[in-house]
């Protein structure tokens, strides 16, 4: 009997040894430290790979902002109320740069061009006069091509005062611009350079997006 029973301990401690052996060989180097380990090395290239990612939208997006602004698109504020009140003092515009790309200016047209006097300068003024036109102002009215009738003008903020008689020989490639606002304007009446060429027209304005959205016509 007490062979048998010293048999059975060396088994159970046999047993024993076995299995800490099993359990230390699937764990090297102890198992708290490797499963620790492991999730730190996630960690870090995770953050690396999230700030890569938005590194790339950040690029992305000015990318595209600058292609749009250079060539397609022309955001403009209005300093000042020459244009009131179809543009307001502070507004901001966005304008089409290709609206000319396979079309001519139109009379009516409110674009953002360069100021003919300073073409560091951009205007934002309507077009009144085509190419090979003449426009003639008479007791604050507006005629067309020796027209008996003035020319009709909807938008303007109030009837000009009467100033004197002022002729104009629209150039081939030129354009005659006025303010809405037309007593309040510093336009091609004012100006050293009267006309602006039409490669110096940058944009036709298509709508108001500051401080409220609207078409303008």
């Amino acid at each position: 009997m007490s062979k048998d029973r010293d048999y059975e301990e060396d088994r159970k401690a046999a047993g024993q040894e076995e299995g800490a052996g099993t359990k230390g060989a699937d764990a090297p180097g102890g198992g708290e430290a490797f499963k620790s380990g492991k999730p730190e090395g996630k960690k870090a290239g995770g953050w690396k790979r999230e700030l890569w990612e938005w590194a790339k939208v950040i690029v992305s997006a000015a990318v595209i902002a600058l292609v749009l602004n250079t060539f397609i698109i022309a955001n403009s504020q209005v300093p000042s109320g020459s244009m009131e009140e179809t543009i307001m003092t502070g507004d901001r515009v966005i304008g089409f740069r290709l609206s000319y790309l396979f079309s001519e200016p139109q009379r009516g047209d409110v674009v953002i061009f360069r100021f003919p006097d300073n073409e560091k300068i951009f205007y934002v003024k309507r077009i009144i006069g085509l190419p090979g036109e003449t426009v003639d102002i008479v007791d604050g009215q507006v005629y067309l091509n020796g027209e008996e009738e003035p020319f009709e003008e909807p938008y303007i903020r109030e009837p000009m005062i009467p100033e004197e008689p002022r002729h104009f020989e629209v150039p081939e490639g030129c354009y005659l611009m006025l303010g809405d606002n037309r007593n309040e304007s510093s336009d091609a009446r004012a100006w050293m350079n009267t006309y602006v060429k039409k490669k110096k027209i940058i944009a036709k304005v298509l709508f108001r997006y500051y401080p409220k959205l609207g078409k303008i016509e």
